[in-house]
């Protein structure tokens, strides 16, 4: 799917000399770019919304000390 992004000059300039010295192509490093850059912002923002639940009373919670009972990793 063809996206368009604006870069300002600098980011421009970094994203074509590293293209030109490895022999990648622009598009390939703003492939690897967002794919990794999106893997940690739903890491993130998914956590925060569960840490919102949690002190909003909406989500269960566990001790560690009834886990650590739970899985027997205590005896």
């Amino acid at each position: 799917m063809p996206t368009s992004v604006r870069l300002d000059a600098e980011l421009e300039a970094r994203l074509d000399l590293l293209a030109k010295k490895t022999g990648r192509t622009r598009a390939y490093y703003l492939r690897e770019i967002i794919e990794r850059g999106l893997d940690e912002m739903e890491d993130y923002y998914l956590a925060a919304d569960v840490l919102e639940r949690v002190r909003k009373g909406e989500e269960k919670t566990h001790s560690a000390a009834k886990v650590r009972k739970d899985l027997g990793l205590d005896d």
